[in-house]
C-alpha cells in the first residue's frame, strides 16, 4: 500500500474517532499521538477549545528526556508523567482518543500507565 493511501487512511480513522468522542472541563479528552521519534499527550476541553494539561518526550520537565523514544518502555513512563500532570490541574476522570491508531502496544502501555496512575477512562 503507498504512504499516502495509508496516511488518507489514518487520518479517517482520526475523524471517524472524532465525530463520537468530546471533552469537557469535567472530563476533558485525553489524545495521544505518537511520531516516529516522540510521545505527545494533551487533556483538552473541547467545549473551551483549550489544552489544561499535556507531556510529552520534548518537555524540559521530563527526566532523561534525551533517552526517551516512542516505544512502549518511553510510553509507560510518559503516561505516568501525563496522569501526574492531569492530576496537578485536578483532572482525575478523561475521555481515552487513542487519534485513530490501534489499542495495543505503545497506546496500551501509555493507557495502563496513566491508568495506575489514578486517572478513569
Amino acid at each position: 500500500m503507498r504512504n499516502d493511501k495509508k496516511v488518507k487512511l489514518a487520518q479517517l480513522r482520526h475523524w471517524r474517532i472524532r465525530k463520537k468522542i468530546s471533552g469537557t472541563k469535567d472530563r476533558p479528552r485525553m489524545s495521544v499521538r505518537f511520531s516516529n521519534e516522540n510521545i505527545y499527550v494533551q487533556f483538552i476541553d473541547d467545549a473551551a477549545g483549550v489544552t489544561l494539561a499535556s507531556a510529552s518526550t520534548l518537555h524540559k520537565s521530563v527526566p532523561d528526556r534525551d533517552k526517551l523514544a516512542a516505544n512502549a518502555v518511553s510510553a509507560k513512563k510518559i503516561g505516568a508523567i501525563a496522569a501526574e500532570a492531569a492530576k496537578g490541574k485536578g483532572i482525575s476522570r478523561v475521555v481515552f482518543d487513542r487519534s485513530g491508531s490501534r489499542y495495543h502496544g505503545k497506546v496500551k502501555a501509555l493507557a495502563d500507565a496513566a491508568r495506575e496512575a489514578g486517572l478513569q477512562f
